[in-house]
């Protein structure tokens, strides 16, 4: 089982811009001075210079167009609505916002099978919906898929049974809490757990200040000290930063890079970067629009494929 993957499925927007669905929980989108066509036509040349970083390393990645035919402002984050599995199950999850839901698309699954992966199973969750009960892929799920435990932290977009039903599932070992972060001097949920946290093969890099319950936090580190995982802590100013939101792949040769936003690179200290670069490179490109109205980065505009070849 492998933990890192050298595909990636990423979606170029065509109508990107702050999503107003998604911003009474999401505290990291704010406004931009420019009208949603610029807003988009930015956000497209962060998206192209993000895929020549990648593919200029040898990361396979398989750009798919979004399209015309809803209104889909955060397309670009495809990892929220599905997850490839090395078993060839695919996972369809529930979404919070509304205009979000119409991102789920069966072209952009029968593409990964023209690219000669196999799709075996597809477990859809998405029924859930209709309760308002939502779980939004790896957003939410933070999968460490050796040791076969699912990190996530409960937010009004991650529920606690669908999670316990998904680690049911997929066989992965539930690790619960709740991370919160402080908006207008109160404590409120981080939406997604990959905000602030990311898992790479032998490190974990982790806001540990957003968890506030000391017995969930000290259940957090144990599982990951189980693990094997070094872990590389952030402070809550440098995750506002995105420097939570990172993802670990595979590049030409199996060499090793974690990608972030050139905005989470600046946020690290030398000693974090040392830390990082004991284990693999670092890639950044900037996605400062993106970041500022979308409210999410570069482990958001990520789908990892796992699934067998064909």
């Amino acid at each position: 089982m492998k933990q890192i993957t050298n595909t990636i499925l990423m979606v170029r927007p065509i109508n990107f811009r702050k999503n107003e669905q998604t911003v009474a929980n999401n505290f990291f989108q704010k406004d931009i001075d420019a009208e949603n066509r610029a807003v988009n036509t930015l956000a497209q040349k962060e998206f192209d210079d993000f895929v020549f970083v990648l593919k200029d390393k040898g990361v396979n990645v398989i750009v798919v167009n979004d399209t015309d035919e809803y209104d889909t402002p955060d397309a670009i984050f495809p990892n929220n609505w599905v997850s490839f599995h090395a078993n060839g199950t695919v996972g369809l999850y529930p979404m919070y916002a509304e205009n979000r839901r119409k991102e789920r698309r069966e072209d952009i699954l029968e593409k990964l099978e023209e690219e000669g992966f196999l799709i075996e199973n597809v477990m859809d969750y998405t029924a859930a919906e209709d309760e308002a009960v939502y779980l939004e892929g790896t957003g939410s799920l933070l999968l460490d898929r050796v040791y076969k435990k699912a990190y996530c932290a409960l937010s009004a977009r991650a529920n606690e049974e669908l999670f316990i039903e998904f680690c049911e599932d997929f066989d992965y070992m539930p690790v619960l809490f709740t991370a919160n972060q402080s908006v207008n001097g109160k404590r409120s949920p981080i939406y997604h757990t990959n905000v602030m946290m990311a898992l790479a093969e032998q490190f974990a890099i982790i806001c540990l200040d957003t968890i506030d319950d000391k017995k969930e936090k000290k259940n957090v580190v144990q599982h990951l000290k189980e693990s094997k995982k070094e872990i590389i802590t952030i402070t809550e100013e440098q995750m506002h930063c995105f420097s939570g939101n990172m993802l670990q792949v595979l590049g030409a040769d199996e060499k090793k890079y974690l990608v972030m936003s050139s905005a989470a690179y600046h946020s690290l200290k030398g000693a974090q970067i040392k830390q990082i670069e004991k284990y693999c490179s670092i890639l950044h490109s900037s996605l400062e629009t993106i970041e500022t109205c979308g409210g999410g980065s570069a482990r958001c505009m990520m789908a990892e494929v796992f699934l067998p070849k064909n």
